[in-house]
């Protein structure tokens, strides 16, 4: 499993110094120590699946740069309960592909994040591991903020399940009216005001707590009902694979690589599965130009140990108004250490 987005976003419940950058807990209107990995989940051999905690992205120790690519979505949570967490993302360059659309991988991003949170509260005294993630787009989001409303579905003796429903805000952030709206709808109905725009399934694996070092005391039932806001900051600049330092080597091949920086690691050094689902997004959309990524279903199988991270995608099916393509992820500096597998479904934009 790979080193996943979840625990992006851990910290942030924790207090004043968060994983999304020293967020404070805000008043209701997506974890670790010092040597625990930024994305919260340290790497455990598990089966035939070498297990990457669930990420963190607590800023770096280095000084360049002083955040990182989770940070810059300047995300809002809420720990509506014990099995619900709802995300707030204001749509912005942070969470946009170089075409101007939202990225689909960073949807994935948040969806990692803000799960976990219940998720680690159910497995309670284990740790979890992300070991796939899917994403299936409904609407496109036009106007944002992005909504995420994540919930558990199953607590088993070996996997957490749960799900996502996405959504367009068209403007409203207020998580407690957000609540209510989505509370109100029923099964089958959009909220009033808002527009679906997606659904997502995760599971996580249960590890020994012992997999994440300095998480002993890490309880995010402690902070039920306390929502926490991202600090101000400076708007990003550049566009998101630019910041990422994602690099386009073969057009022909889908094939990106992406190196070990701060900006997309955890504390011990490994690469976010957040930055691994956009850098999927990546290799599809080049793949077929002028066709945006929409679906996106990933299986972590390792982390990175040396890097780059490179991607190899493969054109499955290619028709007038969409097209599936699978993507490799391997470790290049490691013997091409295959790191995941995904499944990526393209549709005009």
């Amino acid at each position: 499993m790979a080193a996943s987005a979840v625990n992006s976003l851990r910290r942030p419940i924790r207090g004043p110094e968060n994983a999304v950058g020293k967020q404070q807990a805000g008043a209701a209107g997506f974890a670790s120590g010092p040597s625990a990995p930024r994305d919260g989940r340290a790497a455990r051999d598990v089966g035939e699946r070498t297990m990457t905690p669930t990420p963190e992205a607590a800023a770096p120790d280095t000084a360049q740069p002083s955040r990182s690519f989770i940070e810059d979505a300047a995300i809002t949570q809420y720990l509506v309960s014990d099995q619900r967490c709802l995300m707030v993302v204001p749509v912005s360059d942070a969470v946009r592909s170089p075409g101007g659309s939202v990225s689909a991988g960073m949807v994935l991003t948040v969806f990692d994040v803000g799960a976990s949170h219940p998720a680690i509260i159910a497995s309670r005294p284990d740790w979890t591991a992300t070991q796939d993630i899917s994403l299936h787009g409904a609407e496109p989001i036009t106007e944002g903020p992005i909504v995420l409303d994540n919930q558990l579905v199953r607590v088993g003796k070996k996997v957490v399940i749960a799900s996502t429903a996405v959504y367009d805000g068209h403007g409203l952030d207020d998580v407690d009216k957000l609540t209510r709206l989505i509370d109100q709808a029923g099964p089958s109905e959009a909220p009033t005001g808002l527009t679906r725009a997606g659904s997502g399934l995760i599971t996580f694996a249960r590890i020994p707590r012992a997999a994440a070092p300095g998480m002993d005391d890490y309880d995010p039932g402690q902070w039920i009902g306390q929502v926490h806001r991202p600090a101000a900051g400076t708007p990003v600049e550049s566009s998101l694979y630019e910041r990422m330092g994602l690099k386009l080597v073969d057009a022909r091949t889908g094939q990106f690589d992406l190196e070990r920086t701060p900006f997309v690691t955890n504390s011990i050094g490994t690469i976010l599965g957040g930055a691994l689902a956009v850098m999927v997004e990546a290799a599809a959309e080049v793949l077929r130009p002028g066709l945006v990524a929409t679906d996106l279903q990933i299986h972590y199988l390792s982390q990175v140990r040396t890097g780059p991270a490179r991607t190899a995608g493969t054109v499955l099916r290619d028709a007038a108004d969409h097209a599936v393509v699978t993507v490799r992820v391997t470790d290049a500096g490691h013997g091409d250490q295959l790191l995941a597998l995904a499944t990526v479904t393209l549709r005009k934009g």
